[in-house]
């Protein structure tokens, strides 16, 4: 559940609600009683993609390009 202060409350307690928010907690703010905006942390970084990376972990069957049996061609095509 998802914490909520209001805009006054918030900015009195920044420092705070973003290490709380960088922690995992999900912070609500307020103004006049109505949700505003939300504080979340950030997502760490991915790691650096490098080609190749899923070899030998992928199979593609040798009829991968063939063409379409004749109903489902007509179905892609607009048919019944």
């Amino acid at each position: 559940m998802a914490k909520t202060l209001n805009l006054y409350e918030a900015k009195t307690q920044l420092s705070k609600l973003v290490d709380e928010a960088a922690a995992g907690e999900e912070i609500v703010i307020a103004k006049a009683g109505k949700p505003r905006a939300r504080l979340v942390g950030l997502r760490p970084p991915r790691g650096k993609r490098r080609p190749g990376g899923a070899k030998g972990r992928i199979r593609i069957g040798k009829d991968f390009d063939a063409p379409l049996p004749p109903e489902i061609l007509e179905a892609f095509l607009g048919g019944s």
